[in-house]
This record gives C-alpha cells, structure tokens and sequence, in this order.
C-alpha cells in the first residue's frame, strides 16, 4: 500500500500529462498549418500564421511544455522560412 501523498502525486502527473499532450498537439497541428501555408502564394496569411504559431510557442515555453530555447529556436526557423519563401515569390 503507497501513501496517500504518492497516490496523489500520480494523479497529478496523469492530468499534467493529459494537459501536456493536448498542448503538443496544438503546437504540431499549428506548425503544420503554417508550413502549408508557405507553400501557397498568400504571403500575407502566412505571417499572421507565424506571428500565431510564435505565440503558442512562447505560451507553452513559459507553461513549461517545451523548453525556452527550443521555442526560441523552432520561431527562428520557421520565420526565416518564411522570410526565404516570401523573397522566392516576390
């Protein structure tokens, strides 16, 4: 029999995991969205995408999801992308 304290640490983690998950799937579905986006000729809707996908990154840094530095880096990746892209089409 584990103590009352482990049991409750374990229901924690579960529903920390849980929240984890939805938050990963949030950041993929959305950094998925914006490279599709990069591939269309709509420059425009391709930066108000970034600028989104910029903010869930640095929400979830800061909730602990994924490391700052990791954010940092995918955000700097995924802008020059589309800097390289909008350069390409215009």
């Amino acid at each position: 029999m584990s103590k009352p304290s482990a049991e409750k640490r374990y229901r924690q983690s579960l529903k920390r995991r849980e929240i984890n998950r939805s938050w990963r799937k949030k950041l993929h579905t959305a950094e998925k969205s914006l490279l599709e986006r990069l591939g269309t000729e709509k420059p425009q809707e391709a930066t108000t995408e970034l600028h989104q996908v910029s903010r869930l990154l640095t929400r979830a840094a800061s909730r602990k999801v994924i490391h700052k530095k990791k954010a940092s880096r995918k955000i700097g990746r995924l802008s020059k992308r589309l800097a390289k892209s909008t350069a390409k089409s215009a």
